[in-house]
């Protein structure tokens, strides 16, 4: 899967890719990056045919002070 530009053109910006074995797994890593950076949120969870673990990818500004 590609990533755009656009998402990482600032320093601070970063693209996430989060794989896991469970999908509730990947769920709750999702609610806790949101919790701490200001990011596009829980996204869909997907599978790769014939790959091991649930995946999402999940965009975040980490600029945001704690």
């Amino acid at each position: 899967m590609r990533i755009d530009e656009e998402r990482i053109a600032e320093p601070g910006l970063v693209v996430l890719n989060v794989t896991a074995a469970g999908e509730e797994t990947v769920r709750a890593v999702m609610d806790g990056l949101q919790q701490k950076w200001a990011t596009s949120g829980v996204t869909p969870v997907w599978r790769v045919p014939g790959e091991a673990g649930f995946r999402a990818r999940v965009h975040a500004d980490i600029r945001r002070p704690d």
